[in-house]
């Protein structure tokens, strides 16, 4: 049984469009400054899914940039201390996506035998998210034509494994998702206790207020 959205596709269909339109936007621009324009209403499924990976976009590529052999140290560290703040935005925007499925599935009351999932919905939705970067740079890479015929094959055999894994998570999120909305299964949402970035938690921030 496939969870149907309101456009009559599966709830992973769904992901997979917004995260297509929201790759494709971003690199009619190619900038990791070009601040966010999500076309889709606030309050909407749709509208935390292209939030979501916009903010992968972004940090995939700022992955990209501090990796270069030749950058400066001091932006460097400027790039990584924006990833750390991309990190914190990512895992609050999954919080708000399993937020959705909890009020989604709130009149559901769990069988007596009902089991809770390795992790929740929408960080398997987080997972989809990064594979579709993986494939949108994966096929570039195998249409590329500045390289060997032996680097388009390889990449279009990675390709082939991304789509088919694509496929396979996708199912395993749809029946995920009609267990919970059967009772075969229940969630809960633990807020993630991200310590990095509390000065109350990281003793390297709190040490410096001594």
């Amino acid at each position: 049984m496939k969870t149907e959205t309101k456009s009559n596709i599966s709830f992973t269909e769904l992901c997979n469009r917004t995260f297509q339109r929201s790759i494709a936007d971003y690199h009619r621009y190619d900038s990791v400054d070009r601040p966010v324009e999500n076309p889709y209403p606030a309050g909407s499924i749709e509208h935390l899914l292209y939030g979501k990976n916009w903010i992968d976009t972004v940090q995939w590529h700022l992955e990209d940039i501090v990796r270069d052999p030749e950058i400066d140290p001091g932006t460097a560290l400027t790039i990584k201390r924006r990833i750390d703040a991309s990190n914190q935005e990512r895992t609050d925007l999954v919080e708000y996506i399993d937020s959705y499925f909890l009020d989604r599935f709130k009149e559901v009351t769990p069988a007596a035998e009902a089991r809770i999932n390795t992790e929740t919905p929408a960080w398997a939705v987080d997972r989809l998210s990064i594979l579709a970067l993986k494939i949108y740079h994966m096929q570039q890479e195998a249409e590329r034509e500045d390289v060997s015929d032996e680097h388009r094959a390889a990449c279009g055999a990675k390709l082939e494994v991304l789509l088919t894994q694509r496929t396979d998570l996708g199912q395993a999120i749809e029946e995920l998702l009609a267990d919970i909305e059967a009772g075969r299964k229940y969630m809960k949402l633990y807020k993630q206790m991200k310590m990095y970035n509390d000065p109350a938690l990281n003793p390297v921030l709190y040490g410096k207020q001594k």
